[in-house]
């Protein structure tokens, strides 16, 4: 049996017992037990790590820890880059892709009216969210810690908020998510790229009053529902500019967005 000294910093202090928190503290290490091993004995989801200093050298999940070392754990930095010390996963993910679990069916909708490509199914069971995650390489937000500790997921995030609206808010500010906005290009319900479709094709599936109004429609051909511009629209392109910025979604393609149709 070895000890270590912990100290872990900013929002990972939510995961401790209050006691932990936001202090330095010793605790009893089984032999050759690893960083991770230890950092989630005490309840943080490793996807929560960005970087582990241990006597004051970035090291990896794996570093075992020794009788009187320091570890120091930090969560993602907002305005200093520290990549250069970076130790704990290969990389960043080049393209932000998710799954949500089965309690984060809002924020799904959400991500994906932003235009990021999202996996949701209600009846997903952890087994296949890991196995989703590691083959697809998707970010996982959830609100299960458990979840988070599983071996396979490298890139996660603990969604403190409770609405939808709130969840996609934290997202944005956590994965600095504004710059990758691509509105209005996926289907809310199946997750499926949007296309044009000729007017003369949709006339006989939406009500005439939409097919007069209206001149650009795109469909899913996933789900077949039809898309228009409509005050539907207007209300998400408004909560879309309000979460990314309308500096951000300038260059939308209007004729991608759309309205759902009856």
């Amino acid at each position: 049996m070895v000890t270590a000294t912990f100290r872990f910093y900013e929002e990972l202090n939510d995961f401790l017992a209050r006691p932990l928190r936001r202090r330095a503290f010793s605790c009893p290490c089984a032999a050759n037990a690893s960083a991770k091993h230890m950092i989630e004995a005490l309840g943080v989801p490793h996807t929560e790590v960005e970087l582990i200093l241990v006597n004051g050298e970035s090291v990896g999940f794996e570093h075992p820890l020794a009788d009187g070392d320091r570890v120091a754990v930090y969560p993602k930095f907002e305005s200093l880059d520290i990549r250069p010390l970076l130790r704990v996963r290969a990389g960043p993910l080049r393209e932000l892709r998710f799954i949500a679990d089965a309690h984060l069916g809002g924020l799904a909708q959400l991500l994906r009216l932003a235009g990021f490509d999202t996996l949701y199914d209600n009846h997903y069971a952890d087994e296949a969210i890991e196995a989703l995650a590691a083959a697809e390489h998707r970010i996982v937000p959830t609100r299960d810690r458990e979840l988070l500790k599983r071996r396979t997921i490298t890139h996660g995030c603990y969604v403190r908020a409770l609405k939808p609206r709130a969840q996609l808010d934290e997202l944005f500010e956590r994965l600095d998510m504004a710059a990758s906005v691509r509105p209005f290009r996926l289907c809310l319900s199946c997750n499926a790229p949007l296309r044009r479709i000729e007017r003369a094709e949709v006339r006989t599936r939406v009500p005439e009053g939409v097919f007069e109004r209206h001149m650009r429609f795109v469909t899913c051909d996933v789900c077949t529902r039809v898309f228009w511009e409509g005050s539907h629209w207007r209300r998400m392109r408004a909560l879309i500019d309000d979460v990314a910025g309308p500096v951000m979604t300038q260059g939308t393609q209007p004729e991608q967005s759309s309205d759902a149709s009856p």
